[in-house]
């Protein structure tokens, strides 16, 4: 028999953030932010669990109330220094410790990328099986914001070009770049535990559609993840109406 792979979703949401106020659980066009991350783990059906690592009972109950397990609070690594990746080896070493449970892959969702739906899940999940990979972070394509152009705005607002000689050429000659973004982080747990970090060895990045990637940390961003929201169902909507009046019309 082959043996099953035991996957993990874990959401980290501490309550004290600070730029955003109970960003976790600020209403995002009429549910929870939190939840939207939580529906999408869900409905990917990949999951054997889907936890909510907090140190907040009000943001454990949310959770729960959307389907998530909250069996215990965060007893560290609830402050604004601590690395994720410490965030979450700990949420496993408690499943392990509490609930005598062992999985082998563990999928980090941040709840601050509630663009991020179930499809982006299951390809990410499908790609790191395809490579065979050991660590694997989501990333986003860098569009009209071209890193490459780049500059530091000195005294006086005097530029300087961080790629100097990049500068000069056209965006269709440069080489293409990625942002990582905290949408959907993959790692073999044995691996996490022993070298302590996402950005482990070997490393692949899988990239995910912009609309998709968007990390809400400041107000701009929110602002920035409701309009992308807004779009995406105006876009639906624009093609099932397009759909329905082809089938109306069709001979």
């Amino acid at each position: 028999m082959v043996k099953k792979n035991k996957i993990i979703a874990i959401i980290p949401a501490r309550g004290g953030s600070k730029r955003i106020p109970k960003k976790n659980i600020i209403d995002f066009f009429g549910k929870p932010l939190i939840a939207r991350t939580i529906e999408a783990a869900i409905n990917s059906k990949i999951f054997d669990k889907v936890l909510v690592s907090t140190d907040n009972e009000e943001i454990a109950n949310i959770a729960k109330k959307f389907g998530a397990e909250v069996p215990f609070l965060r007893t560290l690594h609830h402050d604004d220094h601590s690395p994720i990746s410490q965030v979450i080896i700990h949420s496993i070493d408690q499943v392990e410790k509490i609930l005598s449970e062992e999985y082998d892959t563990v999928i980090q969702l941040m709840p601050n990328c509630p663009l991020r739906n179930t499809e982006d899940i299951i390809n990410s999940y499908k790609n790191f099986i395809k490579q065979k990979a050991t660590f694997q972070i989501s990333c986003l394509k860098f569009g009209w914001m071209n890193p490459w152009w780049a500059f530091k705005l000195k005294e006086n607002f005097h530029p300087e070009p961080l790629f100097p000689k990049a500068i000069k050429s056209r965006s269709q000659d440069l080489e293409e770049l990625y942002c990582p973004t905290g949408a959907i982080w993959i790692a073999d747990i044995k691996e996490l535990k022993k070298q302590k970090n996402f950005y482990g060895k070997p490393l692949t990045f899988f990239p995910i559609d912009w609309k998709s990637a968007v990390d809400i940390d400041n107000y701009e961003d929110l602002e920035m993840a409701k309009a992308i929201f807004l779009l995406k169902k105006s876009n639906n909507k624009f093609f099932n109406n397009i759909n329905n009046t082809a089938k109306v019309i069709s001979p």
